[in-house]
């Protein structure tokens, strides 16, 4: 009987810290920003009807040059999209979830990462080493660090991805090369 009490307490007790979370939370919907600083929200930007949504896709994104138009992502590519906006918003976009970007202060002028006219030309190894050795090792801005230390492999691969989908114009990957120089010797 005692131990039935003791259960009770305990559950009492609980059911009263996760109401008083729950007030808190409605109070204060994120407690990162101050109030005055969340962004507000328009209309949900609509799949247009025949643009095709892969089946187990894992997010989406606006399309940066027309919000009305979402982007389906898969898993790399969510997983990406995740660390672009971490680590390289702030100089390969014009707005950040935070406001401005930090673009016109980096010399040369990053490209943003929706850039299909200078990113699509790039082959995927040449873009893993742009983000793995940072801008001063390949010739680029020396203010973008080396992300190699700080991101798996995987990671900046998912980025890699995360570039190819949202890119404009769209990516084609290119066809991959088959080895002529083996053939069958005539008889």
């Amino acid at each position: 009987m005692k131990i039935v009490g003791i259960y009770l307490s305990v559950l009492v007790v609980c059911l009263c810290l996760v109401a008083a979370a729950g007030r808190s939370m409605k109070a204060k919907p994120c407690w990162c920003w101050p109030g005055a600083q969340h962004m507000v929200a328009g209309p949900k930007p609509q799949i247009e009807r025949n643009e095709y949504v892969s089946y187990g896709s894992f997010g989406s994104e606006p399309d940066w040059n027309n919000p009305a138009r979402m982007l389906p992502l898969d898993y790399e590519q969510e997983q990406g999209k995740r660390v672009f906006y971490q680590h390289c918003v702030w100089c390969h976009a014009d707005t950040t979830p935070a406001g401005p970007s930090n673009r016109s202060n980096v010399t040369p002028d990053p490209p943003l990462m929706n850039d299909g006219a200078i990113l699509n030309v790039e082959s995927d190894a040449k873009l893993e080493k742009i983000i793995a050795l940072g801008g001063s090792a390949v010739g680029k801005s020396a203010m973008m660090p080396p992300y190699g230390s700080m991101l798996r492999q995987d990671e900046i691969d998912d980025v890699i991805s995360y570039i190819r989908v949202v890119a404009v114009p769209e990516y084609h990957k290119p066809p991959s090369r088959v080895n002529t120089t083996w053939r069958n010797k005539p008889r």
